[in-house]
């Protein structure tokens, strides 16, 4: 699941992946592009995983009376205070529509990560334990 963060004027500056060393809520208001340099709109919101509170996707306002849309923060890129999300924009525009200004379910990140053709990976197994001799046996 992932909560969302509130909106705020403070914009810096910054560089490089959006998932590492980038506080969220300086991406709110800046412009977001697609892989091919068009403008898909300005970044409304931002959410963070509530396990890590790392970053992990944004809500992009696509135009003035069209809906928000969800693009993942990691492999887009902050370059000279804009977002460049590496899909095409009707791509993203296709995403699906969850709302904005709520919390992001495991099943509506999962739809979200599918629909960009992201790997997920399963979280990992249970350890195996001995836990000593099988009854009836003198086998472990």
């Amino acid at each position: 699941m992932c909560s969302f963060v509130v909106l705020t004027n403070e914009l810096r500056p910054r560089g490089g992946p959006v998932q590492t060393e980038i506080d969220p809520r300086n991406l709110i208001g800046r412009k977001a592009f697609d892989r091919s340099g068009n403008k898909i709109g300005t970044i409304d919101e931002v959410y963070l995983d509530d396990a890590t509170g790392v970053p992990e996707w944004a809500a992009i306002r696509t135009g003035l009376f069209s809906r928000d849309a969800f693009v993942p923060l990691e492999p887009s890129e902050l370059i000279e205070g804009s977002l460049h999300v590496p899909f095409e924009r009707t791509l993203i525009k296709e995403a699906p529509d969850f709302g904005v200004g709520r919390h992001l379910s495991p099943d509506q990140e999962l739809q979200l990560y599918h629909h960009y053709g992201l790997d997920v990976a399963s979280p990992p197994g249970l350890p195996d334990h001995d836990f000593g001799k099988l009854a009836g046996t003198d086998e472990p």
